[in-house]
């Protein structure tokens, strides 16, 4: 088979068809980007390893609004992003607790009163259709949007608070949903005009066990929101694929998300959803971008397990095309360096179509 471009390589697997060979994909907690710049003397995991995707974000707002109002004396070494959310610093590398700013508002018109971001402003958008471009030139597929719905919701709220909203205080939940959606929405619109290839949501819903929510919840809150990002990209560019990211068990949702036009789901993560199950239920309608546990295999595998699951998945969710290989989350510290490694190789390896 010809060699393809990592655009035209992608954009085949997402369409559920057989490239040259299995794109992949991956990401690092910052003590383990240290380890791959310690070992490899480049900054880049992307070049490095050769990686398909690439992103095209905005640029940096310029407002310096102040928040105190809303959150209060901060602790030493906190910081505040353009949303108002205070991150402070835990003892885990990248989590962190927040200071949600608006968890004490008490009206709709609190919601609305509060200093937004402006992410829209057309500073922030200068050169991002160059970006595409230039990434498109260099034969590289783009990946962008504003991603979270939710997330970004609760994230304003508190979980606890905004769930309540959700159940009991409906016009403060809509108020705030509709802020976030507005922008989203516009942001998924202006993304397909510069001519990015996928376009990228998320909202972390399911637990390892089940939906973080009912679904009738889900449907009533979230989904519309989605549909209407959806509609805004493909409005402009038909045939933009959709990448939808929820960590968890989500398989009662599956349905939903192909209905409103998702066509990648990520991450598939397979300590509690099964791959190939997703893959002969679903496959027909969606590509998988992920697969590779990162609470099992790549921090606890031996290397041949390593090799082994990779064989595995692209033997099984990878056949027929329709499979972005990759770790379901970014790689914690635990990762032996000999395990990203290897998932590249044996990814090479074992991911060249036809495939025996």
């Amino acid at each position: 088979m010809t060699t393809m471009s990592p655009r035209e390589r992608l954009i085949t697997a997402l369409n559920r068809k057989e490239p040259d060979r299995v794109p992949i994909d991956l990401g690092f907690t910052p003590p383990l980007y240290e380890v791959f710049r310690s070992k490899t003397g480049c900054d880049s995991p992307e070049e490095y390893f050769d990686l398909e995707p690439r992103h095209a974000g905005i640029k940096r707002t310029r407002l310096q609004t102040d928040f105190s109002p809303w959150l209060g004396e901060l602790p030493k070494g906190a910081w505040v992003n353009e949303w108002g959310e205070a991150e402070l610093p835990c003892s885990f590398y990248h989590f962190t607790d927040y200071v949600h700013p608006l968890a004490k508002a008490q009206t709709a018109k609190d919601i609305r009163d509060y200093p937004w971001p402006d992410i829209l402003a057309d500073y922030r958008w200068e050169g991002f259709g160059d970006r595409v471009r230039d990434l498109h030139e260099k034969g590289y597929p783009v990946c962008a949007g504003m991603a979270h719905l939710f997330e970004q919701a609760w994230h304003q709220r508190g979980l606890e608070n905004f769930l309540c909203d959700m159940a009991q205080r409906p016009e403060m939940a809509e108020t705030l949903l509709d802020i976030v959606n507005e922008m989203r929405v516009e942001y998924s619109r202006r993304a397909a005009e510069a001519g990015a290839d996928v376009l990228s949501l998320a909202d972390d819903v399911g637990t390892q066990r089940a939906m973080m929510m009912s679904p009738a919840m889900f449907r009533r809150w979230i989904k519309p929101g989605h549909a209407e990002a959806i509609a805004a990209a493909r409005s402009v560019k038909p045939d933009m694929h959709v990448f939808y990211h929820s960590d968890g068990d989500i398989r009662a949702i599956i349905e939903d998300l192909i209905e409103i036009g998702i066509t990648v789901l990520n991450p598939v993560q397979p300590e509690c959803m099964d791959p190939a199950w997703v893959k002969a239920e679903y496959g027909d309608r969606l590509a998988f971008w992920g697969t590779m546990g990162t609470q099992t295999t790549m921090p606890f595998g031996t290397v041949d397990e390593v090799r082994r699951v990779v064989k595995e998945r692209i033997e099984t969710v990878g056949r027929g095309g329709g499979l972005v290989l990759a770790p379901t989350h970014v790689l914690e510290p635990e990762v032996p360096w000999e395990n990203v490694v290897t998932f590249v190789e044996a990814a090479r390896e074992y991911g060249r179509y036809p495939l025996p």
